[in-house]
């Protein structure tokens, strides 16, 4: 499949990523996602590697948008550190379930 990444156009196909992420270990995911096998990818992270290119030569929609297209999953996770969690076991089920009403 033909696809542009950072201006420049790349004849991609499902089973050259595969093999081209064979031996490449996924760096921490915080946010956007690829599933390339059985290992999840930042986008990033596969946009250099596939591409050979600098990674601030092309946007993450650019990589999502490619291997969306060649059938790969991607998705978004959501930033972990943005998310206050209870330390208190007890306090988070509280929280989970909800203030008891007002009286």
């Amino acid at each position: 499949m033909r696809c542009v990444i950072a201006r420049f156009p790349f004849e991609l196909t499902k089973s050259g990523v595969l093999e081209t992420m064979k031996g490449v270990a996924p760096e921490p995911v915080t946010g956007p996602f690829v599933v390339i096998g059985r290992r999840t990818y930042p986008p990033k992270q596969v946009g250099a590697v596939v591409t050979r290119q600098d990674r601030r030569d092309f946007g993450v929609d650019e990589v999502l948008r490619a291997m969306t297209r060649l059938g790969f999953t991607c998705g978004s996770r959501p930033d972990v550190s943005s998310s206050p969690v209870a330390a208190d076991p007890l306090r988070r089920a509280s929280d989970l379930l909800g203030a008891p009403p007002a009286a």
